[in-house]
């Protein structure tokens, strides 16, 4: 069954990504992607599989150890649990970059490599695209006042 979920985790969430980096304009993907329920599957993964053996998980994460935390991730239960863990929070993140990029006018020739590494390497696509937004102010509304100087 872990094995299973294991399998099922990234499946979950690659159509959500596939919306994202090849049909960004499409009207449908916005729709998706707005919802952040996008996440519910591999978070219903992650708790079938944590639940059951929260008696090991919690000691392990209440009070963190280098050895306890490797010890619960050398399991397949452990590493099954934190790849979902892994996939949840990611897409979480490559969703809110994708809308806030939506925002920012920032292409989405330019996004889709963030999100890939996003998808790969989760902290270092949210690095990327914490320093590409830095360069990339929101579209200022029109009908705003000027905002004053100093």
């Amino acid at each position: 069954m872990t094995g299973v979920l294991f399998e099922l985790t990234f499946a979950t969430a690659a159509p959500f990504w596939a919306l994202m980096i090849l049909l960004p304009r499409w009207s449908w993907t916005a729709r998706i992607v707005r919802s952040p329920l996008i996440v519910l599957p591999a978070l219903l993964i992650y708790a079938l599989l944590v639940l059951p053996a929260i008696g090991d998980v919690l000691p392990a994460v209440l009070s963190p150890t280098l050895d306890g935390i490797r010890d619960l991730l050398g399991t397949d239960t452990g590493a099954a649990a934190a790849w979902a863990h892994m996939i949840a929070f990611d897409l979480l993140v490559g969703r809110w970059a994708w809308l806030d990029s939506r925002e920012r006018r920032i292409p989405a020739l330019v996004m889709a490599p963030v999100l890939i590494l996003t998808i790969l390497l989760g902290p270092l696509g949210l690095a990327t695209y914490l320093g590409l937004r830095t360069r990339r102010a929101l579209p200022r509304d029109p009908a705003a006042p000027p905002q004053p100087l100093g």
